[in-house]
């Protein structure tokens, strides 16, 4: 399996338009965690009882289907405090669809999910797509991320996923997690084990929000 730990300053730049990561003011020490892919019954419980112990607020992508099914973890989720984001109905991958199937899917999710920030799955998503969302009617803020902790890698080691983050996160850094049935297993362990290595280093954690440094206005 073929990932990047580390989004590479090319890609940044060669898909400038999205979101990969938030610069800070000097000195301003801030992490954004990102969870993809729920609301899950047991994972994305684990995840807001860690995150309420730490303090920390982290932003949700989730899929339609999922909080159709698990409606009030997803309310559980805005009453504490996090921010929601649009991942699709159905995580749809956008290399594999046409772009009518693509938009579809995401205005279905948007039934359920109120928000003007979308993730794709995967990050596959096409230059004309991402156009298209980032203009009316849609109106998306397209955040990718400049850390991926891999915890979906079933080959990989709960500390190994801990350790991508730490050795790659800085201030200003976007990055996911996966509060899903795939991914718990190495989730339960790196989380706890990145929300204690950066808190203890003075960091805030902080959802994805309107007036955050770096997004465009009126987001």
């Amino acid at each position: 399996m073929f990932y990047l730990v580390k989004s590479p300053w090319w890609l940044k730049k060669w898909y400038s338009g999205l979101v990969w990561d938030l610069p800070q003011r000097a000195g301003e020490k801030v992490l954004y965690l990102s969870f993809d892919d729920g609301p899950h019954p047991v994972a994305t419980p684990f995840v807001l009882d860690e995150l309420r112990r730490h303090g920390a607020r982290g932003t949700f992508f989730c899929i339609g289907k999922n909080v159709q099914e698990h409606p009030l973890i997803y309310k559980r989720i805005l009453e504490e405090g996090h921010r929601v984001g649009n991942h699709t109905q159905n995580h749809v991958n956008g290399w594999k669809v046409s772009d009518a199937v693509y938009l579809d899917n995401i205005v279905q999710a948007a039934r359920y999910i109120d928000s003007d920030l979308f993730r794709p799955p995967y990050g596959r998503i096409s230059a004309f797509q991402a156009s298209l969302l980032r203009k009316s009617p849609f109106d998306y803020q397209v955040i990718m991320w400049d850390v991926l902790s891999a915890d979906f890698d079933r080959d990989l080691h709960p500390d190994k996923c801990a350790r991508n983050v730490i050795r790659h996160a800085g201030p200003g850094s976007i990055i996911v997690f996966h509060d899903s049935e795939k991914a718990y297993p190495r989730l339960q362990t790196a989380l706890p084990e990145v929300l204690s290595h950066f808190g203890g280093r003075g960091y805030r954690f902080v959802s994805i929000r309107s007036g955050a440094p770096g997004l465009p206005a009126g987001t």
